[in-house]
């Protein structure tokens, strides 16, 4: 079983080989581990730094991306690479290396398809009282999303089975962490949590500007995968939200329009009939934005299955050429054997 371990970086020179350092070396019942930087368009010596302490995979952006993109290359290589497993962890030194183990574990047991590192956000004293509370209250959020019962949704330190990898698909270019979790619990895919440890803070989070930024870009990316993955639902609150005020100012004009007093109540039935026609159409985008959410998991599946075809033959192409230079190497030894028999 082989194992990538994939860390996105962006001007992570200073902390980088903190990391590297802090990663596991072996894993029981793993045959091989290898690691995986995704350099985000750094400006520093990010990547060669990574290279001369040896990593195995360097996936290289010319200019920055962000780390939904970069999150995605990682995969698509670790993939084609082989990976059995596929851990996602921070060049910050943010989690803990040796709890890849127990984050693996339940992949390994068959027991899940991905697998969220839960940090002790309360004991964090990196994170401010805001901080904790608007983070347990965005993992709330998305777990009614979900369906699932992940703790800490924004926990980059995550790992993904071999199938699991080949269904991720991330449409935002934030940050995959949120969306990916909505995806899974509604694709209805195994997904679970482990409690982990995380280091002390080497530097400040670069993900958003401020607090307000990260709010703002977080309650985003949970509207929007409400609207891909709960659409139909979405809309037809916003609908109810419109309509049933609309309905209710309709009766009520009728009502004083059959005791005689509906001629000053004009603006109440324009006002009822632009509300009840504003969830009409909110129903009916509803009941669109549904059509097209099946016809992209149709796609999805189709993408899936193309990439389990391409990837199994690469795998095949792989095993063919280690046997091919198998047989190349056996016929030379002969050979020496051969002549260094002739020469006696």
């Amino acid at each position: 079983m082989k194992l990538i371990i994939q860390i996105p970086c962006y001007n992570e020179a200073e902390t980088l080989l903190v990391a590297l350092n802090d990663l596991p070396k072996h894993i029981d019942g793993i045959d091989v581990i290898e690691y995986l930087i995704i350099n985000d368009g750094s400006s520093d010596n990010t990547e060669q730094l990574a290279k001369e302490w040896g990593v195995h995979y360097v996936v290289h952006f010319k200019q920055n991306l962000g780390l939904a993109r970069g999150f995605l290359a990682g995969i698509d290589l670790a993939l084609r690479n082989g990976a059995d497993i596929i851990v996602n962890t921070d060049a910050d030194n943010q989690y803990c290396g040796a709890d890849i183990e127990k984050l693996i574990r339940p992949i390994m047991e068959k027991k899940a398809d991905i697998v969220i590192g839960e940090r002790p956000i309360d004991e964090t004293a990196s994170f401010s009282p805001l901080k904790k509370k608007l983070q347990h209250f965005g993992s709330w959020v998305v777990r009614k999303a979900s369906r699932t019962k992940i703790p800490d949704a924004p926990s980059g330190f995550r790992a993904y089975s071999r199938q699991a990898a080949m269904r991720v698909n991330v449409h935002n270019e934030y940050t995959y962490t949120l969306e990916t979790i909505v995806q899974a619990g509604r694709n209805k895919m195994a997904i679970t949590s482990v409690p982990v440890h995380t280091n002390p803070q080497l530097r400040k989070s670069r993900l958003s500007h401020s607090m307000w930024d990260y709010i703002k870009k977080s309650m985003l990316t949970i509207l929007r995968a409400f609207l891909m993955y709960r659409s139909l639902f979405t809309f037809t609150v916003i609908a109810l939200v419109f309509g049933v005020p609309g309905f209710l100012l309709g009766v009520r004009f009728l009502i004083l329009r059959a005791s005689g007093d509906g001629g000053g109540h004009m603006q109440s039935l324009i006002l009822a009939i632009l509300l009840i026609m504003i969830g009409v159409q909110s129903f009916m985008m509803g009941m669109q934005a549904d059509i097209i959410s099946a016809n992209r998991k149709l796609i999805e599946d189709t993408q899936y299955r193309i990439k389990k075809l391409e990837f199994a033959l690469l795998d095949a192409e792989g095993k063919r050429r280690g046997e091919q230079d198998g047989e190349e190497d056996a016929e030379e030894t002969e050979q020496i054997n051969d002549q260094t028999h002739k020469e006696k």
